[in-house]
């Protein structure tokens, strides 16, 4: 079915969803849920078979749905929730679609429910046509505060048998292809010491000075990675990165603070193992711990997502690019659910409408009509490679 074939039957365009979908503030702090059952219904009134999956801890959820035959086929995937507005200079409201020229504004058009709109259009399109394998469909939940949601999703995804022979992310490329991004793990370090009147400070152990140690230890470990660790030249930063983004501690300065907090997190190369780098961040912290007696560090794990290296010669790439119409390929510095998919053994690529680094998580954020013109050719070409054309 073509695009004027679907407007003609009724099938809902992708800016038209894309004005429903920002309507909705999904804000990963906040529920999902009455997006979902906006999704779902669009979902079933269109022959989809669906699966929600909830959020066994919050008022969410996400959708894992197939169009036409059992099978294989592809899937596509998109998250529902976005970042916050607050103290940003917004020049609009946020969560009522406008447009301005060739520019659509909204909270989510760029990252990522431009996407997540196309998705729903193709869909729409798929239900009027004789497909030969099914198009899939995942739509997740808390993907901007550590891919939480999709981890919650696995197991049904895994169990959603036979798996898809592609898997298409949709996180904002410039419709380029991305075959790569770091994986991420981030620690919290609570560093224990012992009160005191800051008058007799030597006498106790200072666990702002503990906090101090750790993050001079994760400043040194990165000097290491950058001057002689694993190189990809395919990233702007070549190297496993380590960062420290917040320290606490102490309640007066005549008191010495026995609780400190440092949280850090890394972003790995798919040359450097998780499992290793974190035992050289343990084996840094004993050394702390040894160095400042009386003192103890607990590091404790907060969110982490597997990174994506797929083969750029491979032939899941080679099938992106043709349905995309490029001819290379690119990394991302940002995570995605990428890797989760990957790690499933489904070959996955990340390619979908507007610029991460020029709108995502920015005020007055916008996407190119151009861009989703672009998005919804490559999954018309999708539902013709599913419908064997």
């Amino acid at each position: 079915m073509s695009e004027a074939q679907a407007a003609a039957a009724g099938v809902m365009s992708t800016v038209d969803i894309l004005d429903r979908l920002i309507a909705f503030d999904t804000v990963s702090a906040k529920s999902n849920l009455a997006l979902i059952d906006w999704v779902e219904a669009f979902l079933r009134e269109h022959g989809a078979r669906v699966t929600r999956v909830a959020d066994p801890d919050a008022p969410k959820a996400g959708l894992i749905a197939e169009i036409g035959p059992e099978g294989a086929g592809v899937m596509l995937s998109a998250h529902t929730d976005v970042v916050p507005v607050e103290g940003q200079a917004w020049s609009r409201d946020p969560f009522r679609l406008t447009r301005e020229g060739s520019r659509l504004y909204g909270r989510g058009t760029t990252d990522m429910k431009g996407y997540l709109a196309a998705m729903l259009s193709a869909a729409g399109r798929a239900s009027g046509m004789a497909l030969r394998e099914p198009l899939k469909l995942s739509i997740s939940w808390d993907e901007e505060v550590g891919c939480l949601g999709i981890a919650k999703m696995r197991d049904a995804l895994a169990g959603a048998t036979p798996l898809p022979r592609l898997c298409l992310v949709g996180e904002p490329t410039e419709m380029q292809v991305a075959t790569g991004h770091k994986g991420k793990r981030a620690i919290r370090a609570v560093c224990h010491g012992e009160a005191g009147h800051s008058a007799l400070a030597p006498r106790f152990m200072n666990a702002l000075h503990l906090a101090a140690g750790l993050v001079q230890g994760v400043q040194a470990l990165q000097a290491e990675y950058a001057s002689t660790g694993a190189r990809d030249p395919g990233y702007g930063v070549p190297y496993t990165t380590l960062h420290v983004g917040r320290v606490t501690g102490g309640t007066a300065l005549n008191i010495v603070p026995d609780r400190a907090e440092v949280i850090f997190e890394f972003r790995h190369l798919a040359a450097d193992a998780p499992e290793t780098l974190m035992a050289r961040i343990e084996a840094m912290a004993a050394e702390v711990e040894t160095a400042n007696p009386g003192g103890r560090i607990e590091l404790e794990p907060m969110v982490s997502y597997p990174g994506l290296d797929t083969p750029a010669d491979g032939a899941a790439t080679g099938l992106v690019q043709r349905l995309a119409q490029v001819n290379g390929t690119t990394k991302v510095a940002f995570g995605t659910e990428a890797g989760t998919f990957d790690g499933l053994g489904i070959p996955t690529l990340v390619c979908g409408p507007g610029s991460m680094e020029g709108q995502g998580h920015k005020p007055d954020e916008y996407v190119e009509e151009a861009q989703l013109a672009a998005c919804d050719a490559m999954l018309g070409r999708v539902l013709e490679e599913l419908r064997g054309a």
